[in-house]
């Protein structure tokens, strides 16, 4: 009997977590910051430090798989995010749990990086191309209804059952590691730690300087230093990974409008559901006066659609050419964000049915399917760093779009997230998002009409 389904089952039982502890613990930040006493800066990066290290991390740890072995690396990632989660629900000092926030999310990356080599390896043709899609699904589903549990775990055991929840999952796939292929490295593999460091280190001084922007302003040191070298990263980042061997990255990829439209695509919808995802929660329970496992359940308006119209972006997609189907999605997104213009904590859960539901509708039909059309846009030997480019890019701008949405509604409304403040913040936060997801939608269309130029025979 084959092996293959439990592999398939292991990886994904502790995938399921990973996403699921960024739009989770969302829900716990309200009592987090009232029973650590913690600022909100402090508070936000419970949710930012994670999210930024998961992405910074992914290429760098797939690389570690490739050369030390993906069941290793595997278990090496599982066991860090698993201890860290321990730890963060333990934790008792808001600088101790953003710290092994940020180490969990190193463990999470490694974990799901060597965790897709194992399936990788395991799965050939069809079945492989199955697997991927029930990864997808499975990351994409943690994510949406990490809201939902969240809210009920903190409601019904307290917010450090937000972190305890998912130790304890990691900890029963931890026991079933030794039933996975070992996957041995090559060690003569090298890996491209100056580029790996500068994206890394980017990605990380931007979320810094975005999430301290509010509480020390833009004239302070720290923050005009944070930005700067941000800066100095991204413009020298491309230089030296064209002098690379084996590099962190193919640029060249990055040259294939089509490709470059669908990880724009990809970005664009996450840029605006994502903060929303994080954000929403505090302003439900803060400002509307919802208790954490109803403000998780009124979220389901918003996750639903990313779950079940899958399947239905999969029928349309053997009807409808990719380029409407893809734009539609970031445009239903757009439309969705600039719908929530309409309610407000007085508004009722039909109100808000229509605007969540648009704006988690944009998702839906494109999950999985922007990957498959990604990866078949560039050639076969290219594919592996294809998928690891638009994995980590659709991740960053996640990453960076909460943030942002942070800072900003930490600005316009006096640093409190709380009272009439956080009703007109968060309305502007909508409208950008609008306007963002409507510029979006141009871009995108732009690049797929110079995807088919280029397709064109002369």
């Amino acid at each position: 009997m084959s092996r293959r389904p439990l592999i398939l089952a292991i990886v994904l039982l502790a995938t399921f977590t990973f996403p699921l502890t960024i739009t989770g613990s969302s829900l716990a930040l309200p009592d987090i910051r009232a029973q650590l006493g913690a600022g909100l800066s402090a508070t936000q990066w419970v949710v930012n430090g994670y999210n930024a290290c998961f992405a910074g991390f992914l290429v760098f740890t797939g690389s570690l798989a490739d050369i030390l072995g993906k069941r290793r690396v595997y278990a090496a990632g599982l066991t860090l995010y698993c201890l860290a989660n321990v730890v963060s629900a333990l934790a008792h000092d808001i600088v101790l749990l953003d710290v092994v926030r940020a180490i969990g999310g190193v463990g999470a990356a490694a974990a799901v990086t060597g965790g897709s080599a194992i399936i990788a390896e395991a799965f050939q043709g069809a079945a492989r191309g199955r697997a991927f899609a029930m990864l997808g699904t499975v990351l994409g589903a943690g994510l949406a209804f990490g809201p939902t549990i969240g809210g009920l775990l903190v409601q019904a055991l307290g917010w450090r059952a937000v972190f305890g929840v998912p130790a304890l999952v990691a900890g029963v796939v931890l026991a079933l590691v030794p039933l996975l292929p070992r996957g041995p490295g090559e060690p003569g593999r090298r890996i491209d730690v100056p580029g790996a460091a500068m994206f890394t280190s980017a990605l990380l001084l931007l979320i810094f300087a975005l999430v301290e922007l509010p509480d020390l302003g833009f004239g302070h040191p720290a923050i005009a230093g944070a930005f700067g070298a941000a800066a100095v990263l991204a413009v020298a980042f491309p230089f030296v990974e064209r002098r690379r061997a084996d590099p962190m990255f193919e640029l060249g990829l990055l040259a294939n409008p089509r490709f470059l439209g669908y990880a724009v695509a990809a970005g664009s919808i996450v840029f605006i559901l994502v903060p929303l995802l994080v954000y929403l929660p505090s302003y439900l329970i803060s400002v509307a006066g919802l208790g954490a496992g109803e403000a998780g359940v009124w979220l389901l308006m918003l996750t639903g659609p990313a779950v079940v119209l899958p399947s239905i972006g999969a029928a349309l997609a053997r009807r409808l050419p990719s380029t409407v189907l893809v734009t539609g999605s970031v445009a239903v997104t757009g439309v969705g964000a600039f719908l929530l213009l309409a309610v407000d904590a007085s508004s009722s859960p039909l109100a808000w049915l229509g605007p969540l539901l648009l704006t988690g509708a944009g998702m839906g039909p494109s999950t999985g399917l922007l990957d498959g059309l990604a990866i078949s846009s560039v050639r076969p030997e290219q594919s592996g760093m294809a998928a690891g480019m638009f994995n980590t890019s659709r991740l960053a701008t996640e990453t960076v779009a909460i943030a942002v949405v942070g800072a900003v509604l930490a600005e316009l409304s006096d640093g409190r997230l709380a009272g009439p403040g956080y009703t007109s913040a968060l309305h502007v936060v909508c409208l950008g998002l609008g306007i963002f997801g409507l510029l979006a939608t141009g871009c995108v269309l732009a690049l797929s009409r110079a995807g088919r130029r280029v397709a064109m025979p002369a």
